[in-house]
């Protein structure tokens, strides 16, 4: 890394939205000299994002944030997709979550969630620069660094900041993006939708249940929200437009016709927007990175998009804590799309598919495809699927008999004094090797164990409760779920990364992940 250039800061963040927040967050929690650079002062008032599942949480967890953010959240309990006659298509029920303490869905109130973000970053002022009411006027990168120059809205001064790397987090219409020459590839429909934001008076039957008004002409999104806070959505029809729901009295005829009055609800606020399926043709430029909806956009259906950006955050985090520390190279950056593009885009299309149910435009054929086949339990539904990557930072091949790629289960577990925790608690925010019933250092060649020592990794021995302890690298598979996990894929060793994926396994070979 050069060293004789001056900078402000390893790396600057444009943005400081949920993305770039996390960014923030993680960045700072590594001790990352951080400068973010935000336009408004104020938390957007909306409450765009209506949800965060475990996967969100557990990397929160990682910061030690997770419970300070559940105590502003509800568990959601199901998902269903319901005619306006009341005949239920299909129903989707939450299992308990595999990836640790929290349930497998969640209810927010965005600002909320915020703000318990903005107040955790304080505690890192040490090394993330919060500078608010700014905007950059212009980003020019060299191979040394990046220079951004932001103007201050109040003063009208000018500032330029020097970092080694840039995320750009500054949302759909990202001008990182444009001034990076990056074209934005995909669609935005045209159907309008109105967003009416409302705060419970009184409850009414199932109102926990988020529920998908299924109907060609008049689909809508029903969804509590957390802190009593509740949400729909409603496409306008061809002879609609905005001016036709302008004030409070005109949005009343449709909460009115799915029954719900002012006796039930207030209407705090509502905005209009269409969906977008788009994404950006690459998310790197240089030093220069895109994040969240700069880089990506997809239809709410899934709930997926704010997680999208979020997860970005942590992934390319702790790769540049892994360059910037000279740890590993800085090819390990390419990675950062090759593993979050594909996974995106996945979500995307449950997105997409998901809204073919609500909106009614599933064939027949389709439909009947969905339904569980008798004497079956019915399949997993994509939207809880656990989380893997497709390709990446990996050693050997990702594919659905090997656990390379593949996110560990958090069971609770024992250490070697007793003391029970989650796995994570235990796993710390490094790299760590896990062994079924023994020390994982004797399956690496000397060369190998040199090669993850270098990375600072660290070596656990997974026992049963009723094994012997061997020292203080145990851990206890209290209910056995990790070993059977590891015997699952067949293997002795996993080599886990500091976001919980496997990055090697016994049987693919065990060597350090080229970047």
């Amino acid at each position: 890394m050069n060293t004789t250039a001056h900078f402000d800061a390893d790396v600057a963040i444009i943005g400081y939205g949920p993305s770039g927040l996390a960014a923030a967050l993680c960045l700072g929690h590594y001790g990352i000299r951080t400068i973010a650079l935000e336009r408004d002062q104020a938390i957007y008032p909306r409450a765009r994002a209506v949800t965060v599942n475990d996967w969100t949480m557990r990397c929160f967890q990682s910061l030690g944030l997770d419970e300070e953010l559940a105590r502003t959240m509800d568990p959601t309990v199901a998902l269903r997709w319901i005619t306006h006659e009341g005949h239920q298509i299909t129903r989707m029920d939450f299992p308990p979550s595999r990836l640790g303490r929290h349930p497998t869905s969640y209810a927010i109130y965005q600002p909320a969630m915020e703000e318990v973000l903005r107040r955790a970053n304080e505690r890192h002022a040490e090394h993330v620069d919060v500078r608010f009411g700014v905007e950059v006027t212009d980003v020019v990168q060299d191979s040394d660094g990046v220079t951004v120059t932001s103007c201050d809205l109040g003063t009208g001064d000018t500032k330029t900041v020097r970092a080694r790397y840039v995320l750009a987090c500054d949302g759909g219409g990202s001008t990182t993006r444009e001034r990076m020459g990056i074209r934005l590839i995909g669609e935005t429909r045209e159907v309008k939708w109105v967003v009416i934001d409302a705060r419970v008076k009184r409850w009414w039957p199932e109102r926990h249940i988020l529920t998908f008004w299924s109907d060609k002409q008049r689909p809508v999104v029903d969804i509590a929200l957390a802190q009593g806070n509740h949400r729909w959505e409603f496409p306008l029809e061809p002879h609609e437009s905005e001016d036709d729901f302008k004030t409070h009295e005109q949005l009343w005829k449709l909460l009115n016709s799915l029954g719900v009055t002012q006796d039930d609800v207030e209407i705090h606020q509502h905005a209009f927007y269409r969906h977008h399926i788009r994404h950006a043709e690459r998310w790197r430029e240089g030093r220069v990175f895109l994040v969240g909806d700069a880089g990506h956009l997809m239809p709410p259906w899934a709930g997926s998009g704010m997680q999208s950006g979020i997860r970005d955050a942590f992934n390319i985090a702790w790769k540049l804590r892994e360059v910037l520390r000279d740890r590993l190279p800085e090819t390990l950056l390419d990675t950062y799309q090759a593993e979050r593009e594909p996974n995106v885009a996945f979500y995307t299309g449950v997105a997409i598919q998901l809204g073919c149910i609500i909106q009614q435009q599933l064939s027949d054929e389709e439909m009947a495809a969905m339904a569980p086949k008798p004497g079956e339990p019915p399949p997993e539904p994509p939207l809880l699927w656990n989380p893997w990557y497709d390709a990446g930072w990996f050693r050997g091949a990702t594919a659905p008999d090997s656990a390379v790629g593949k996110m560990i289960p958090q069971p609770r577990v024992a250490d070697a004094r007793g003391r029970l925790c989650w796995l994570d608690e235990l796993l710390g925010d490094g790299f760590v090797l896990l062994g079924d019933g023994m020390n994982p250092r004797t399956e690496l060649t000397a060369e190998e164990q040199a090669a993850w020592d270098a990375l600072g990794a660290r070596y656990l021995c997974v026992l049963s409760p009723e094994q012997q302890g061997h020292g203080s690298d145990d851990v206890i598979d209290l209910d056995g779920s990790l070993l059977a996990w590891m015997r699952r894929y067949g293997t002795k060793v996993l080599a886990v990364r500091p976001d919980r994926f496997v990055a090697a396994a016994q049987g693919s070979g065990l060597e350090v992940p080229s970047a």
